[in-house]
């Protein structure tokens, strides 16, 4: 049913792993049983089953082998009331992406009978959902790890598993392996869906299971899912191929591999016949969709066409990638609808010969074109994006191209970050010779210049009458609700807590940088 990389590790070689000589003694490790597809080691006092380890060299071979749509998932029989009387607790970091992986997660939990929990110390199952992008991310995921090492004692048979970008990574999962031995379970993002079978056999061989395939499997159709709230998160691919120097990316999600289109239309119908209001089309490089293909001519502004006949009131994607945002894709936004007019595109940089160091693929004034027709086409569009600072090599001269280049497009909002090396990516064998004063001014300099740009956007709202989904109360206000505009807008309203879940008229009163808020117009009340 499922294709991996299942070649366990040697330990005494290095082979499948080339990190290991940095967290173990060798001589430490012992072969307890081998048997096809897995070996048990001694490690450190405790049996440790390596189904499969990340291998970075692996993971970047991108064959021509056919993937295949599995649409016959089912959790095993002897698991599906394994859950009953018991809890889980799951806590996700980063991205969308890993949000929508963790309701996959909770729908397979909740199929074997186990129950969500708030207090992770009333959990018999704790699972992280780990992101890869930022060395930050990943310290706190250690930092979390320390502190349930306390709970692991004094509940021996709670269950703790790590999975996610960061279990793609070879040296995390030796430094869990060898600094983190109480942990039950290593898991990946290529099979999620293994994970009734994990539970099974952490539990009944009381070993550290470690599954983690470099190379991707299958696509699973028809796998549970535990949705909240009117909003839905939708993948209509997996995986990444641009490999951009700074990017672990490609390495964790693996090669790009499209859904059926047909399997995508009947999950959104699905979704607007259940009554959600939003749905966002999900894709580590969401407008590349299709491009995997070799029976059909059907890309991703042929989905985004077919998505517009669907009733769902609003239809958002994330994130693009600009060298695969082509004019099909374009002129299908600007028929507008439930299409909204948010577009998240990512820069990086706004020099050239950074983007070219960073292996982007597009050019300044590439950039800069597809901004003019995404306006033209999309006149009403709002743009955000994501940008780097302080890229290796990057000169006073080439951040002034950045920030000239922010000004020229004006964006409504950016996400900006200094840039960290991440091991096993090219950049990180870059010399990281901008000092760390430098890349922080600059990024105070660009989040000052964003800032400006946004409040200039902001108060032009002033007296206008948006549509708002009503998402709930504020975080800082009880008595206020908040919801969001077709631009992704967050605007705050006073008005009863019967509107949550419902679209409303909104008249804007106040803005601010980061802080909108306005009045009900009471005749133009909507529910959808």
């Amino acid at each position: 049913m499922t294709k991996g990389n299942h070649n366990s590790p040697d330990l005494k070689s290095g082979k499948g792993s080339k990190d290991f000589s940095k967290y173990f003694d060798f001589s430490d490790a012992k072969v307890i049983s081998e048997e096809e597809g897995k070996i048990t080691y001694r490690i450190k006092g405790r049996n440790v089953q390596i189904n499969s380890q990340p291998d970075y060299k692996e993971g970047k071979r991108r064959g021509k082998e056919e993937i295949e749509v599995h649409y016959d998932f089912e959790i095993p029989e002897e698991m599906q009331n394994f859950g009953v009387d018991k809890y889980y607790h799951i806590t996700t970091y980063g991205c969308q992406m890993n949000e929508h992986d963790t309701e996959t997660m909770k729908g397979l939990l909740e199929q074997m009978g186990y129950k969500s929990v708030d207090d992770r110390n009333h959990a018999d199952l704790i699972l992280l959902n780990t992101c890869a992008i930022r060395e930050n991310a990943e310290d706190k995921v250690f930092g979390e790890l320390g502190h349930l090492k306390n709970l692991k004692i004094e509940k021996p048979g709670l269950l703790l598993g790590v999975c996610g970008c960061m279990s793609q990574e070879e040296g995390v999962v030796n430094r869990i392996m060898s600094k983190h031995g109480f942990v039950d379970m290593i898991f990946g993002t290529h099979n999620i869906h293994r994970l009734p079978h994990l539970i099974k056999e952490a539990v009944f061989s009381k070993e550290l299971v470690v599954e983690v395939w470099s190379k991707e499997g299958d696509i699973i159709e028809n796998l549970p899912k535990k949705r909240e709230g009117m909003r839905a998160w939708v993948n209509i691919m997996y995986g990444c191929d641009k490999f951009c120097t700074y990017c672990i990316v490609p390495f964790t999600r693996g090669k790009e591999r499209s859904r059926r289109p047909e399997d995508v239309i009947a999950e959104v119908r699905e979704l607007a016949r259940q009554g959600f209001k939003e749905v966002t089309l999900l894709g580590q490089n969401v407008n590349a969709y299709g491009k995997d293909f070799t029976d059909i001519d059907y890309t991703f502004g042929n989905l985004m066409d077919d998505m517009r006949l669907i009733d769902i009131p609003r239809i958002r994607f994330m994130t693009s990638h600009p060298r695969d945002f082509d004019d099909k894709l374009i002129e299908v936004l600007g028929k507008g609808g439930n299409l909204v007019e948010h577009i998240h595109l990512p820069v990086q940089s706004g020099s050239t010969a950074v983007l070219k160091k960073m292996s982007r693929k597009y050019t300044r004034e590439a950039y800069l074109e597809l901004v003019r027709k995404i306006k033209i086409s999309v006149p009403n569009a709002v743009l955000s994006t994501d940008i780097i600072v302080g890229f290796p090599g990057e000169t006073d001269e080439q951040f002034e191209d950045t920030l000239s280049l922010v000004r020229e497009v004006g964006y409504d909002m950016a996400y900006t970050f200094i840039y960290s090396p991440r091991e096993g990516t090219p950049a990180a064998a870059m010399e990281d010779n901008v000092p760390m004063s430098v890349k922080s001014e600059r990024l105070q300099r660009l989040n000052d210049l964003i800032k400006e740009n946004s409040r200039i956007i902001n108060d032009r709202m002033l007296g206008e009458v948006v549509e708002v989904l009503v998402e709930g109360e504020s975080k800082n206000n009880s008595e206020v609700l908040s919801g969001r505009s077709r631009a992704n807008k967050l605007v705050h309203f006073e008005g009863p807590k019967e509107l949550i879940g419902t679209f409303v008229k909104v008249r804007i009163t106040d803005t601010k940088t980061w802080y909108i808020k306005g009045d009900i117009v009471a005749e133009a009340a909507a529910v959808h």
